[in-house]
């Protein structure tokens, strides 16, 4: 059964503004150690991040008003087979949480869904 859906769209630009502007502070107050990693490991890095930062806006929707979490409560990587999936940090889900991310030179857009 389906509990919650989001979607969310980022533009990369925007991002690479407050990365411009913030640096790491930015990147810490958002991302977990092993996403900001992840992304660094890439040719064009703000892509990734705001295809992690749309994830976890997803994520945010998908729960709705009832959850309080932060952004590093939840952690979005790849499996060995490079499909996205998202860890929560003390949590009592008992569901899954499905992610797709894709991203391109000037957005990054993610959904996500709970199921139970």
């Amino acid at each position: 059964m389906i509990l919650g859906t989001g979607i969310d769209i980022v533009e990369i630009d925007r991002l690479q503004k407050a990365l411009d502007r913030w640096g790491e502070d930015f990147l810490t107050h958002i991302f977990n150690e092993e996403e900001i990693s992840y992304a660094k490991e890439k040719k064009f890095p703000a892509q990734h991040y705001a295809a992690r930062f749309a994830a976890k806006e997803a994520v945010y929707k998908a729960f709705g008003d009832n959850r309080t979490l932060s952004w590093k409560d939840m952690t979005i990587l790849n499996d060995e087979n490079g499909k996205p999936h998202c860890q929560l940090k003390n949590t009592d889900l008992k569901g899954t949480i499905l992610i797709s991310i894709s991203h391109t030179k000037n957005y990054a857009v993610a959904n996500a869904i709970i199921t139970s």
